[in-house]
């Protein structure tokens, strides 16, 4: 009996903590998508039901297509000439452009910055492997203010001023720290022997990099875009900054939605809806990739 008691007693406490944990997880669950679930029926909203801070769609206020109208992408206007749609439409595809662009260009130079840094030992003064790759990420720290006018100055001289380029290059710049540190981590996981084994097969660096080196850092590769795109997408104080009317992107269009008689929520919402759906998309279509991948030795 007494050892029937402390197990059942052991049993109870481990169900207790399970329970903790995973109420503990719920909570924080909801404390995160709730933005997202308030953004979302914010744009179904009218201003009546904004104001007054209505939550539950037919039970506190009835949906309506006010905000996505606006936009010329409700049900009603969806088939017909639309100013705000085709505003919408180009700044959409902007910020698509933008963001792969700079992402794949990011992804590109930074795999092989990164492979140099995980396979060769580089020495400029004082400066190693360690300390390049520290160099790189202290870029990081600097505020975006700060190059605000360095290149507002530089691109007017090159003309980059309010161009898709002008965007994907320095795109490039901001998140090319993050994807070469990742892609390092990712290189160093996989072992030197794969390179000698490929190189005594009678390929180059650049074959063994690519054909075999490559396949097995797609994990990381996938992970470095995905951080890369999302950090593209959602940037704004640049895209503000260097573009006017033809390179803007969705951030700067979202914000404009502020005007002198107020905040037209409905319509922010219906943006920000529209903006939050292709980075949703794009994590549960390579979310399998990646964990695929993680779970796949690199010695196989």
């Amino acid at each position: 009996m007494p050892v029937r008691k402390r197990r059942g007693a052991l049993g109870a406490r481990r169900f207790a903590s399970r329970v903790l944990i995973y109420a503990a997880l719920i909570f924080w669950t909801f404390i995160c998508l709730f933005p997202i679930y308030w953004t979302v029926t914010t744009s179904f909203k009218s201003a009546v039901d904004v104001t007054q801070g209505h939550l539950i769609p037919w039970l506190d206020f009835l949906p309506d297509w006010k905000g996505w109208r606006s936009l010329g992408l409700s049900p009603d206007t969806i088939l017909k000439t639309s100013t705000a749609r085709t505003e919408f439409m180009s700044r959409f595809v902007n910020s698509i452009l933008t963001s792969v662009g700079a992402s794949l260009l990011a992804l590109v130079l930074g795999s092989l910055a990164a492979y140099g840094l995980s396979r060769f030992r580089y020495k400029f003064a004082w400066m190693r492997n360690d300390d390049i790759l520290f160099f790189f990420m202290s870029q990081l720290i600097l505020p975006p203010v700060v190059l605000a006018l360095p290149f507002l100055v530089l691109y007017k001289a090159l003309v980059l001023l309010d161009t898709t380029l002008g965007l994907i290059l320095l795109y490039t710049l901001t998140v090319l720290p993050i994807v070469i540190w990742i892609m390092r981590d990712q290189f160093n996981s996989i072992p030197i022997e794969l390179d000698e084994a490929a190189f005594v097969d009678g390929l180059s660096v650049w074959g063994a990099f690519i054909r075999i080196i490559l396949p097995l850092a797609i994990p990381g590769m996938a992970a470095a875009f995905i951080l890369s795109l999302v950090l593209c997408w959602n940037e704004y104080f640049f895209a503000a900054l260097l573009t006017s009317t033809d390179a803007k992107t969705l951030p700067v269009m979202v914000a404009s939605q502020t005007g002198s008689q107020g905040i037209n929520w409905w319509s922010m919402a219906a943006l920000s809806t529209a903006a939050i759906a292709p980075l949703v998309l794009i994590g549960i279509f390579l979310e399998r990739y990646i964990v695929s991948g993680l779970t796949t030795g690199a010695g196989k």
